[in-house]
């Protein structure tokens, strides 16, 4: 009798041990299943989102770098050919010229010849496409991009006072009949703040000498830079140019209220020579000399713009080159202003 009582408790004692285990092990899987039934009706839930748009492809390849050489006088005569030819149905424009003859020269302009120009348009004149004459040079198409990042915004279709044309419609950065005096300076050293180069071109006039808009373009810089002083960025349209017009006059720089984003018209005033810069306080003439410092900064990738790899070019010979189409202006109230209506077409 001992014998059975004792097996019924251990018979008692293993199925309880059997139950509970079996407990143990299959509840995890029923809470398992239970979360995922409940994550999968969580999911049907939500709301479908939006696709995002996608990125536009870094553009890897670009040019670094552009050694602007060409003299006034190519451009002179790269130029008057554009001109004479608008129309044709040969008409090769003067950035297609320059970049040719960069591709002759390997971009020395010190070896310019107008007989080469000249020669070129023979061909040209005798039915000999532009396109089959520089088909075999190897570095055309990289001067093409270079000089065009340059000057594609140079020429084109205008009116003026409601008369179209077709030339400059750039001008120069001082106002008409004002005049100025210059060097090539640029590449010179400068200490101010740490050593280096100077990387734009510096014209000197008396303080309140009108600036004009070289080209049209929207405000991306405006205000006091500890450099430039009293300064205004302006954007060409087409992005690729950056011009910068600093030391701008203490207390009243500039002609109007910029803002950021604002548009400009090539030719407009947008303000005064001065002597502003070379300190952290604002409005403060520490300059020795009144002067607009101008420059140019070519943009072939955005990374570019204020990044370490950025590109300005020597404004010397254009410059000269621009003073054959100036912006006379006149006085309204307290500012200086055009005198000539003006419009690019297609902007």
């Amino acid at each position: 009798m001992y014998y059975i009582v004792k097996f019924k408790y251990i018979a008692i004692i293993l199925i309880t041990a059997v139950l509970v285990i079996a407990l143990v092990t299959l509840k995890p899987h029923v809470d398992r299943k239970e979360m995922i039934r409940e994550e999968a009706e969580f999911k049907k839930s939500q709301p479908i989102p939006e696709e995002q748009p996608k990125s536009e492809p870094v553009k890897k390849d670009y040019i670094k770098w552009v050694d602007f050489d060409v003299s006034k006088s190519a451009m002179d005569y790269a130029y008057k050919y554009d001109i004479r030819s608008y129309g044709d149905e040969n008409h090769v424009t003067m950035v297609e010229l320059l970049a040719y003859l960069g591709a002759k020269y390997g971009g020395d302009f010190s070896r310019f010849k107008y007989k080469d120009i000249y020669d070129l348009t023979s061909k040209i004149n005798n039915e000999t496409s532009f396109n089959e004459i520089v088909a075999d040079m190897k570095y055309y198409s990289y001067y093409r991009e270079a000089y065009g990042a340059v000057l594609d915004g140079f020429v084109g279709e205008f009116t003026i006072d409601g008369e179209k044309r077709y030339g400059l419609k750039v001008f120069s950065p001082i106002g008409g009949g004002y005049g100025y005096s210059h060097y090539d300076d640029f590449g010179v050293s400068r200490s101010y703040g740490y050593r280096r180069k100077h990387l734009g071109h510096d014209l000197m006039n008396g303080v309140g000498t009108p600036v004009i808009a070289i080209e049209s373009g929207y405000v991306e810089a405006v205000g006091w830079n500890q450099y430039g002083g009293w300064r205004l960025g302006i954007r060409s349209f087409d992005k690729k140019r950056y011009y910068y017009y600093a030391h701008l006059r203490k207390d009243h720089p500039y002609a109007k209220d910029f803002k950021e984003g604002d548009f400009v018209t090539a030719g407009d005033v947008i303000g005064y020579m001065g002597m502003t810069g070379y300190s952290v306080k604002e409005n403060v003439n520490n300059i020795n000399t009144p002067h607009l410092h101008l420059g140019l900064q070519l943009i072939f990738d955005e990374s570019q713009k204020d990044g370490i790899n950025q590109i300005w070019i020597d404004l010397y010979d254009i410059t000269n080159f621009l003073t054959i189409n100036q912006s006379y202006v006149k006085r309204e109230g307290n500012e200086l202003v055009r005198k000539s209506s003006f419009t690019v077409l297609g902007e």
